[in-house]
């Protein structure tokens, strides 16, 4: 199974497979601010961090996006007991998320029956853990909120499915206390998505270490070796 490597932002940039890598965190990072935008539209609740922002920005004289921003700031100083290292993908997140969600938003639209705005409710959590898995997978540092459970996978050795799941659920009982706004898609979301990310990480995730010639060799011969004596037979 592919790993997660523990990189600083240079060795990240250093790191083989570039193009690929780039390209797959923005395909992840475009593809996180749809699924943002199709839970906002569905109006069936708010994903945990959200229900958080909502809540800490109906206690305080700050607007939802301040709050996000200082909510973010927060959560990078607790990768620093985890040693977490941040990278390009983590600036990304901030940007082009909330571009891709602005956009989208302003092209979707609510669906008129309670059955259509369910469908965009699950399609938007579905593509919000394929998303994650793509961005992370990249390996040019994750989201702030992401790089938490990463660095809280590598040192407790815990599943990504168990500490996802209890982070959302932590961060959703915090919101709810403070007055966020709370509905079916978030009970939906908290429960899903540790789940889903479960699944779609691993293929997601893009090997860094370079396969050398011999072990290429020790791999086919693994698959082909002979079953029986004169298998293999000399053409010259």
């Amino acid at each position: 199974m592919n790993e997660l490597a523990n990189l600083s932002p240079l060795q990240q940039l250093r790191a083989p497979r570039m193009p690929r890598r780039l390209t797959q965190l923005m395909v992840g990072l475009t593809l996180y601010g749809v699924s943002l935008a199709m839970m906002v539209e569905s109006h069936l609740g708010l994903d945990p961090w959200d229900v958080l922002h909502d809540g800490v920005a109906g206690s305080l004289p700050l607007s939802f996006g301040t709050v996000v921003i200082i909510v973010g700031a927060l959560v990078l100083l607790l990768w620093w007991p985890l040693r977490q290292k941040p990278g390009l993908g983590t600036v990304a997140n901030v940007l082009v998320v909330g571009v891709a969600s602005d956009v989208a938003i302003a092209v979707l639209e609510q669906p008129a029956s309670l059955a259509g705005r369910s469908s965009m409710l699950v399609a938007g959590i579905v593509l919000n853990a394929v998303a994650g898995a793509l961005y992370i997978g990249a390996q040019l540092g994750p989201g702030p909120r992401d790089g938490l459970m990463t660095g809280l996978v590598r040192r407790t050795g815990w599943s990504v499915r168990v500490i996802r799941t209890s982070i959302e659920v932590g961060v959703l009982a915090i919101g709810f206390v403070l007055g966020g706004t709370v509905g079916v898609g978030t009970v939906l979301y908290a429960l899903a998505i540790g789940p889903l990310l479960q699944l779609f990480l691993p293929p997601a995730i893009v090997p860094l270490t370079p396969v050398k010639r011999s072990d290429s060799y020790r791999l086919w011969l693994a698959e082909y070796r002979p079953t029986c004596r004169g298998a293999f037979v000399r053409s010259w």
